[in-house]
């Protein structure tokens, strides 16, 4: 199964941009920070991912506030271009 959920903030947005299909597409960077425990002890998780959302999310996303905490969830994908994961967000709920 590759299903995610993370509570992040967008710290950067690209210009909305249309795929060769014509399919509405958003670049971000996603921050996330957060408290875990691991082992029994308690641990900081600071993360950056680069994620895209594509079509109606992708528009609606562009209006997106940047630093406000949001709910996104998605699977993730090796970029084409590198051997880094790219978060595809499915869904967005603000908090």
């Amino acid at each position: 199964m590759n299903t995610v959920a993370l509570t992040a903030r967008i710290a950067e947005a690209s210009p909305l941009r249309y795929t060769p299909a014509g399919i509405p597409a958003l670049n971000l960077v996603l921050e996330h920070e957060s408290e875990v425990e691991e082992a029994g002890v308690k641990r900081q998780v600071k993360l950056t991912v680069r994620a895209v959302a594509f079509g109606a999310l992708a528009e609606s996303s562009a209006r997106l506030e940047l630093g406000k905490l949001q709910l996104f969830n998605g699977f993730l994908i090796n970029a084409r271009t590198s051997k880094s994961i790219v978060f595809h967000i499915q869904e967005i709920t603000q908090i």
